[in-house]
């Protein structure tokens, strides 16, 4: 079963908190064992200084891989993050940032993913991230 963008922001829409709604994501692409979301640049969302808040490019990255993991299983199942380790590298100002996930290993009860968050138009990523999940169901 391939699961499809739409399928995939059902999935926002009924899985997810409030809050992580908020966010504004939206699946851009979703594959065999990946996912791009994109995380729409808000003022609501930067921090002092201007920059997008890393509290918020790391719920996009945790998010993302939810989508990319439900993608490589094709439906929704319930999961759990067991870790997220997330590098910054540079600052994101005034631009939406597109979250590619890649699921580099889907067993029946772990997965792992690399994450990279990336300015659209820009060559080089602001931040970069490698998750695990349980998987529950």
């Amino acid at each position: 079963m391939t699961l499809t963008p739409a399928d995939a922001d059902k999935i926002l829409a009924d899985h997810f908190a409030p809050w992580v709604q908020a966010l504004g994501l939206t699946v851009q692409e979703t594959g065999d064992r990946h996912a791009v979301l994109r995380l729409p640049w808000s003022d609501s969302l930067a921090r002092d200084g201007g920059g997008l808040s890393g509290q918020a490019m790391m719920a996009a990255a945790d998010t993302a891989t939810v989508v990319a993991i439900s993608a490589a299983r094709g439906e929704y199942g319930p999961m759990t993050t067991v870790q997220q380790s997330t590098s910054f590298q540079r600052p994101v100002v005034g631009a939406d940032v597109l979250v590619h996930v890649r699921v580099t290993k889907l067993g029946r009860r772990m997965a792992f993913a690399d994450v990279t968050l990336t300015p659209e138009g820009a060559q080089e990523p602001a931040a970069t991230a490698s998750t695990v999940y349980a998987l529950l169901g």
